[in-house]
Parts: C-alpha cells; structure tokens; sequence
C-alpha cells in the first residue's frame, strides 16, 4: 500500500521550532519583521525613525516626530497579554502540529499557565484562524453534505431534533482524481436563505456541487451552474456512496479531532472557532513545516480581540 506523502511528512520538530523560536528575542524580531516589512513606521503619524526602551520585559517603541509611544505586540492578537512572546509561539506550534485538536486543559499543561489563561489563548488563536479563513473560495468540483457537533441528549429528542445538535455545512473541493484539496465549514441551519448565503460566500465559478437529496441543496443551482444531485437515503449505504468519499473522510477525521480533544464544549457558542481551527489546519496540511510560521504571522497582523469579545458567546447567552 502506497504511502500517504501527506499524512507521512516530517513537519517541524520540536527541536528546529526551538531553533527557530526558542528564545523571546526571536519571537520579538519575527513579530517585528511581519508587522513592518520596510521597517517601522508610527501608526499615529507614519514616521520612520524611533528609539526603543523596555517597560519590564515588554519592548516599546517611539517615534521621534510625534513621540507617540506603542509596544510591539499593541494592535494585535497579543495586546495585553502578559504571558511572553515565546509560549505564544509554543501554543501556536503546539496547535497547529496536532493530528487531532489540543484542548484548553492540554495546553494548560504544556504551557504552565492556568486553566483560564490557556483558554483564553486557545480561542484567540482559534479566532485569529477563523478571520484568515473567512475569505475561503472553493471551485470546481465540490462535494457538500449537511452535518451536526454534538449528539442525542439522555431523554431528549432522537435524531436530527435533539436540542443538543447544533447544525453546519461542510464542503470538500476535490482534485481530478477526487481527492479532498480545501475544505470550509460553516454553522447554520439547512434553509434556502442559509444555504444561498453560503453559496455566495465561499463558492466560486466554474463550479460543479455534488450533493445529496436534501431540499435546501437545491437552491444552490443557480449559484453552482451544475449541479449533480444525488437522492441516497440515510444509514452506512449513504455513507458509502462513492460521488462523496472526500466529503465523507474529511467530516470523521473531523469528528475524529474533535472527539480526541473535548469531552464537551459549547457547540452554539464556539462552534465556529472550532470548526475554523479544523479547516485552517486542512488547508495548510501539505506543507507542516511552514504552518507555524502562517499561523504567527497571521496572529501578529490580526486586530487585538480582547476577552469579553472573545467570550460575546456567553455574554449572548
């Protein structure tokens, strides 16, 4: 049986991310290198030229025509974190490395932080991975099946009803040998509205969608050009049906994920995170060497999302 190249390439070891990253210099210099390319530049008058001093450990720079005064990490992910640049970049390997998603309570222990903290750190990463990938198109030949996080309460309703499923769509762009290439994930119900709006935001033409009988696909024909529907009932036989054997592994190896990681997690409120975090990593998944370096670029040019945006869910709640 042939090796997957994919699935069987070496990555970044630990040893080459300490090499790398492994002290808060390092990370302060790739930080600095990626939110000022030409070098830098005041964001209150644009000037070119500062001097820099430390307040603690925390680097500062100002600038010698407005004197105005900003730390390296203000205006990104990391605004206010106290925790230093190198377990940022540590969750940020530890994150993206995994076969199957790190929870909060694993990366608790692997960073020394407490619980709270390493929650906190793990959905502003996940946030920064669901703003780079709001952007996703998928084209071409794109297979697209309705899916749930969460499964039948003890007592509740069976099936599709049970009020502890939380709906979403998943679709697979496949290569001309039917092989999943890019994914996108996206919670909301199976209506027309819903599915429209997905269509518009991450389909592209030329654009094939394989999908099963489910009515709400339909409305996706106008959007799609072609589509290829396919009535396939439920139970294992569906799950076989060979029009749809991309998006079928993708969503268990995400189940995979997700059951690995999490006893429970509140689908409704962070779902979307949860699911960005999958799709940003299958994404990325042909080069792992690289993905750590995306994902901390992406973080240092990402807008500050302070905690009580990050927790909106349960404020909502």
């Amino acid at each position: 049986m042939a090796m997957n190249q994919v699935q069987f390439q070496k990555g970044l070891s630990m040893q080459q991310f300490e090499q790398r990253y492994g002290s808060e210099q390092q990370c302060e210099q790739a930080v600095r290198s990626w939110r000022w390319p030409a070098g830098f530049r005041c964001p209150r008058c644009g000037h070119s030229e500062c001097s820099e001093f430390r307040r603690g450990t925390l680097l500062y720079m100002q600038c010698s025509a407005c004197r105005h005064q900003c730390s390296l990490i203000a205006g990104t992910i990391f605004e206010r974190s106290k925790l230093p640049l190198k377990k940022w970049f540590l969750a940020m390997h530890l994150l993206s490395k995994a076969k199957t998603n790190v929870s909060a309570l694993e990366l608790k222990r692997d960073l020394g932080l407490c619980y709270r903290s390493a929650w906190l750190v793990k959905h502003k990463l996940m946030q920064v991975m669901l703003l780079r990938e709001e952007g996703r198109k998928l084209s071409g030949r794109v297979e697209i099946d309705d899916s749930y996080l969460g499964g039948q309460r003890v007592g509740g309703k069976p099936g599709r009803g049970s009020e502890n499923k939380v709906p979403f769509v998943a679709a697979v762009q496949t290569t001309e040998d039917g092989k999943a290439e890019l994914v996108c994930l996206s919670l909301g119900p199976f209506t027309n509205e819903s599915m429209l709006e997905f269509a518009s935001r991450s389909l592209v033409r030329p654009l094939t969608v394989v999908s099963d009988g489910l009515p709400c696909f339909a409305a996706m024909a106008a959007k799609a050009g072609l589509h290829d529907r396919n009535v396939t009932g439920g139970g294992p036989a569906a799950a076989k049906h060979p029009k749809f054997t991309a998006i079928n592994t993708v969503l268990g190896n995400l189940k995979t994920a997700l059951r690995g990681a999490y006893k429970a997690f509140d689908f409704a409120g962070y779902g979307h995170r949860y699911l960005a975090e999958f799709q940003y990593r299958f994404n990325r998944r042909f080069n792992l060497t690289t993905i750590v370096d995306r994902l901390a670029r992406d973080a240092s040019l990402c807008s500050p999302h302070p905690e009580r945006l990050i927790r909106v869910a349960e404020i909502r709640h």
